[in-house]
Formats: C-alpha cells, structure tokens, sequence
C-alpha cells in the first residue's frame, strides 16, 4: 500500500484514454522463461493480441527448515517479479501453501516486497507468515 498521496497522479491520471485491451491474469507456471528475449517476444504478443497482463500468479512453497533452499525459493519468486516488471503487470501474486520456519521466511518475503515496490510492481501476499515481525 502506498502513503503518496493520489492527488499526486491526478493530472496523469486525468489524461489517460480507455484502451481496447484485454486484462489478463497470467500464472507463473505458463511462462517458458523468464529470459529477457522470451518475455519480450510474450509482450508484443500479448499486445498483437489486444491483451494487457494485469498480474502474474506464483506458488511457492518453503517447507524446509533450510536457509539455502529458503534463498533458492526467494530467488525464484524475485525472478517472476521481474519478469512480471518487464511485461508491465501491476501485481505479483504469492501463494505460499507451507512456512517450516517463519523466522527465516518473513525477511527473505520482506526483501522481496521491497525489490517488487523499487520495481513498480505490487507484491501480494496470501501466506501463513504476515510481513511484519
């Protein structure tokens, strides 16, 4: 959730024309890759098609009381938020079905939410472990 205000965005806000797009929501285990020249190539097909991903739906699972297998999972939900950043979606939606130690997984989440914020992206969490300590 942002604190800048909206009346910030207004004026742009305020120009902006309805386009003839379709919204799509698109699940992580679709995409090839998640490689710069297949993500580029899925973006001007998306647009050929008159569709505009709205957000990218990703499982993630950290049922190991492991640090590096907890990193390992991170990372791989840190790549779809870029890839989610360069096909231009709003948000990045997290299931997390298991949390072993959620000492280990709430930083590594908060981390993550911070990445997708500096990305222009919302990450939105549905998990057993809150962001907050």
């Amino acid at each position: 959730m942002s604190t800048t205000p909206s009346s910030e965005f207004a004026p742009t806000i305020d120009r902006c024309q309805p386009a003839d797009a379709t919204p799509v929501s698109l699940e992580a285990t679709a995409l090839e890759s998640t490689a710069p020249e297949y993500l580029r190539d899925l973006k001007r097909e998306f647009a050929t098609e008159g569709l505009v991903p709205a957000d990218l739906s990703v499982e993630a699972c950290f049922d190991e009381d492991c640090s590096l297998a907890t990193q390992e999972e991170i990372d791989r939900i840190r790549s779809y938020v870029r890839a989610g950043s360069f096909l231009g979606v709003g948000s990045v939606s997290v299931t997390v079905d298991d949390v072993t130690n959620p000492e280990k997984v709430r930083p590594a989440l908060a981390a993550c939410a911070e990445r997708a914020e500096r990305e222009g992206v919302v990450l939105d969490l549905e998990a057993p472990v809150s962001l907050e300590n």
